[in-house]
């Protein structure tokens, strides 16, 4: 016989907070009416969205696979990755040098970095790409990228001659972190940070900007980062989503830490794939509902025990990145590329993000003035064609 629970607790149990009709629904349903006009931020892990309250039409901007250079600066900042996943494949493979299948991944990844190789030109990043954090920046970028699949090819072009090169202890000797004067002169754990670096740059840039256009009343906006953003495990916590620290550093700090809360459960949303005018309604009572349903017991708590120690969020950045005092320490650099790699819990941004976030900040919003680990002090060899 299976187990039911008493109808009088069961009835009981849905009285406070699980029936439609309970009280907790009830309190939220208040709460919503009381804050119908207050502005409801939602981010997700490519979009974020603006629902401004009293019913108006949302807006939306993008920050990741949609926009200009993201994925052009991405797919650059993955091609000395890519060679670490061959050499495990290889290592895991017995170190044979026959036709594994490494063999065929690296041919193929060698095909893509030479293709990438031509079509990468002044014209494509001045006025295809033609990103404004980029601005006076475009030739640099050309010629890091130009570096980047040249010296990826010829490291592919040799292993794929001796496999035997294709370890760990070759890579990093004269690719990813070679001493002064051996293999690489640019390592190309510097050329990661950098191009990590400068797609979050644009993203820092352009959606501080979007959410300063927007003159929101930061003191009464809600925030709510929902869904899936990287990795499965990661950005579930205040301090591992940098969307957070973002939209907090967009306020110039005016708006509460506190109000902006993580719902990695919640629903997501794509702009290329978003529902009628009835259904971005629907879509806003679900996230106003969600929020002020979180916020119904921490206003419950700070009046029912008003004489015991409270909780305060303090807003923290990247969950104690090794700081950045100088762009020249590498140890720095690549101690925070292996703690975004090594932790589960990190967006693989997070190793650039609050650094700079705030360099952008100290700035004055200027991105041309922002210095970059890997690329500001860095000169990369000119591009063949350029």
């Amino acid at each position: 016989m299976n187990y039911q629970p008493d109808p009088a607790f069961a009835g009981l149990f849905a009285a406070f907070t699980s029936d439609p009709a309970s009280i907790g629904a009830q309190l939220t349903a208040q709460m919503a009416s009381l804050a119908a006009h207050d502005p409801l931020i939602v981010s997700t892990g490519s979009d974020i969205a603006l629902f401004p309250g009293s019913g108006a039409a949302p807006l939306f901007e993008s920050f990741r696979k949609s926009t200009r250079g993201f994925i052009e600066l991405t797919a650059v900042s993955h091609l000395p990755l890519a060679l670490a996943y061959l050499a495990r494949m290889r290592e895991l493979d017995g170190a044979a040098s026959g036709d594994s299948a490494w063999r065929a991944l690296a041919q193929r990844l060698l095909e893509h970095a030479q293709q990438t190789r031509r079509a990468n030109t002044l014209a494509l990043w001045r006025d295809y790409v033609n990103v404004a954090s980029f601005a006076g920046h475009e030739q640099k970028i050309v010629d890091l990228v130009d570096y980047t699949c040249a010296v990826s090819s010829a490291m592919l072009e040799d292993v794929l001659r001796e496999p035997d090169l294709l370890t760990f202890d070759t890579l990093n000797a004269r690719y990813f972190a070679p001493a002064e004067g051996a293999g690489v002169p640019i390592p190309m754990n510097d050329v990661m940070f950098a191009t990590f670096g400068l797609a979050y740059l644009d993203i820092v840039f352009r959606i501080g900007n979007w959410l300063r256009a927007q003159r929101i009343d930061w003191t009464r906006a809600m925030a709510l980062v929902s869904g899936r953003s990287g990795r499965p495990t990661a950005g579930v916590t205040w301090a591992s989503n940098n969307i957070c620290y973002l939209l907090w550093r967009a306020s110039e700090r005016a708006m509460a830490a506190e109000r902006i809360l993580v719902a990695p459960h919640a629903p997501s949303f794509s702009v290329t794939q978003l529902p009628d005018a009835a259904g971005l309604a629907e879509l806003e009572r679900g996230y106003r509902s969600l929020w002020l349903n979180t916020r119904a017991s921490i206003d419950v708590a700070r009046q029912l025990f008003p004489h015991d120690p409270g909780y305060c969020l303090e807003p923290a950045a990247a969950d104690g990145m090794p700081p950045i005092v100088d762009i020249r320490d590498r140890r720095a650099t690549t101690a925070r590329l292996r703690r975004i790699m090594e932790d589960p819990a990190q967006l693989l941004s997070n190793c650039v993000a609050d650094y700079i976030t705030d360099q952008l900040h100290a700035n004055g919003n200027d991105p041309a003035r922002v210095p970059i680990p890997g690329f500001t002090d860095v000169d990369y060899p000119r591009a063949r064609h350029a």
